[in-house]
């Protein structure tokens, strides 16, 4: 990559504010930004760095006053974080290549159907009436089940496994060894101790732009659907478990799980380790601290929670402060 500040800031909608022909090749942290780099400065914690930085070019938010001299050329723009995500996403599509590969040690089902310039590795497998869109890449030793549909423009990574029958949309990307459709945790206890298997005859539906991380599983439904809606974001190590539904744009961090038939709002917040019942609602807006473990529904938006068992952010901080005066002799 080679971009100039002019260049950059047409990209962006940005102004420059300084050398208009300064040049980057590469991306870097503005804790250690250096010659030929381009950084961005958006958290005002972080703001001694711009000054002492090395990068040739800064992207900053329209409303950043500078208190001291910045030798670097800067890019100013509404929101800088969305602004170098877009960046980034921009030099990435440019360096994509498109183009129809088949392993020769892949299998591809007679009846499944291919889009164009679909990207198969070796040792991929895809199931019989599969479908796969346009410019998908399934990587190598992926597993794609009988009757699954997979969109268009898709990145599924090497080791996933998706089962028979699973609906996969458009822009989705699937990390290794992501699991997609495993059964849900279900038995009816006997009278004589033991447990009988719930069979479970539902799906999995990733609606689009939904991104999967790494060895995080999605259980189908016992009846119905497990649902992704469009645009949420998951973390390595999650676990969904059968007939959830997750609402638009909506993150979960890393090792958070969700129980069976729980429904989440849209635009939630579920941080590192958060713990969700099974059969609960949260409302949109909803935001959950590290460790949080929910045991009841919220029915009132833009709530946030900490704690396990969860309670109000306030209430928590409060209780937290008479925990640690207790603990003082």
């Amino acid at each position: 990559m080679e971009f100039t500040a002019k260049e950059i800031a047409e990209i962006l909608g940005g102004t420059v504010e300084g050398d208009p022909q300064a040049k980057v090749t590469t991306f870097a942290r503005i804790e250690s930004g250096k010659s030929g780099a381009i950084c961005f400065f958006a958290n005002p914690k972080y703001e001694n760095y711009v000054y002492e930085c090395k990068a040739d070019i800064i992207i900053v938010n329209n409303s950043f006053v500078p208190q001291k001299p910045v030798s670097a050329t800067m890019i100013r723009v509404e929101d800088a974080y969305a602004a170098v995500a877009s960046l980034l996403d921009y030099v990435t599509a440019k360096k994509r290549s498109y183009k129809r590969y088949r392993g020769l040690r892949s299998r591809v089902r007679m009846s499944a159907r291919l889009g164009k310039k679909v990207y198969v590795g070796d040792f991929a497998y895809i199931g019989k009436k599969a479908r796969v869109g346009d410019y998908t890449k399934i990587y190598e030793n992926v597993y794609v089940g009988d009757g699954v549909t997979i969109g268009s423009h898709c990145i599924i990574y090497p080791g996933v496994r998706i089962y028979p029958g699973m609906q996969i949309g458009n822009n989705v990307i699937i990390h290794s060894n992501a699991v997609i459709g495993a059964d849900g945790f279900g038995f009816a206890p006997l009278e004589d101790g033991t447990w009988k298997k719930i069979e479970h005859t539902g799906n999995v539906i990733i609606e689009d732009d939904v991104e999967i991380g790494a060895n995080t599983t999605i259980d189908k439904s016992q009846m119905g659907s497990t649902i992704i809606h469009r645009g949420v974001k998951i973390d390595n190590l999650c676990m969904i478990a059968h007939n959830v539904e997750i609402s638009e744009n909506t993150v979960m961090a890393g090792q958070s799980g969700i129980a069976g038939s729980t429904k989440i709002g849209r635009h939630c917040i579920l941080g590192g380790q958060v713990g969700i019942a099974g059969h609960l609602t949260v409302a949109d807006n909803t935001s959950f601290g590290a460790q949080a473990g929910l045991q009841g529904s919220v029915k009132k938006e833009g709530q946030a929670f900490m704690g396990s068992p969860a309670i109000p952010y306030m209430d928590y901080m409060r209780s937290y402060a008479q925990f640690k005066k207790a603990g003082k002799k």
